[in-house]
Formats: structure tokens, C-alpha cells, sequence
């Protein structure tokens, strides 16, 4: 299981030209599932997001979460973060949890962030999406679980 994780000033995501899913202040969260992935890699990777201080303090040091600063979610599906890259010049996905599967751990993150009580905005799994953001600072992470 992969995120890649970045702090935005705003964010948006659309499908077939509607807006399906939008923030303002907050995180851009990109997730990929593995076969391996289970609910238990889930929780741990869902809490550590909320919990990553990664939002500037009065003195411009990272030192608050997302809770801290009235932050957003934007969750987005993408497999190709599973990608394996390291022989010949085509990804390869054998790695990448099965649709069905991970369409599954995508929906139950969204609720995991919604129980926690944040807003959460999605994409939606399986689309062809376009992502537009603006990158603050730009900061941007990578986590695995």
C-alpha cells in the first residue's frame, strides 16, 4: 500500500469534464493497494496521514496536522503507484491488488477518514481522472504501509 501524499492550497478532480470531487486548504492523498494490503495496513496508513504534521506553525515549521489547521481531504485512487519500473520500458502491475479488491480498501478509507471525522472529497475508482492543484510549498510525501 502506497501514498503519496501532498500538502495543497486547493485541489479538484473531474471525470468526463464534471467536477466529482474538490478541496480547499489541505491534502492531496494519492492511494495505491498492493495484493498484499490488508484492513489492518489500512487503519495504520489512514491514522498516520491525519496524524503527519506537515501544516506550518506561527513560526513556518511543520508542526501541525491537518486537524489543527480545519484541513481537507482529497482522496484519489491510483494503481500506477504500484508500478514496478525495473526491467524493460513497460510498467508492470503484477503487484497491484486486484480491482475488485482494492476498490474495496479505496472505499474503506474514505469511510476510515469520514469516521475520524474529517471531510473528505474522492475521485472515483476506475475513471480516468484529471487532478488539478496548487502545491503549497510544494510539500510532498511519500508513505508506505
Amino acid at each position: 500500500m502506497k501514498a503519496v501524499i501532498q500538502r495543497v492550497k486547493n485541489a479538484h478532480v473531474t471525470v468526463d469534464q464534471h467536477m466529482v470531487g474538490s478541496i480547499e486548504h489541505g491534502l492531496l492523498v494519492y492511494l495505491g493497494f498492493g495484493k498484499s494490503d490488508t484492513h489492518q495496513n489500512l487503519s495504520w496508513l489512514c491514522q498516520k496521514i491525519v496524524k503527519l504534521r506537515l501544516f506550518s506553525d506561527d513560526l513556518g515549521k511543520m508542526n501541525k496536522a491537518l486537524d489543527e489547521v480545519g484541513g481537507q481531504l482529497l482522496v484519489v485512487s491510483q494503481f500506477t503507484l504500484l508500478a514496478n519500473l525495473r526491467k524493460g520500458n513497460r510498467p508492470s502491475y503484477d503487484d497491484a491488488a486486484d480491482p475488485k479488491e482494492a476498490e474495496a480498501l479505496y472505499e474503506a478509507a474514505l469511510s476510515l477518514f469520514r469516521a475520524m471525522g474529517y471531510t473528505v472529497a474522492s475521485g472515483r475508482f476506475g475513471a480516468h481522472m484529471d487532478v488539478s492543484y496548487t502545491n503549497d510549498g510544494p510539500v510532498t510525501f511519500v508513505l508506505e504501509a
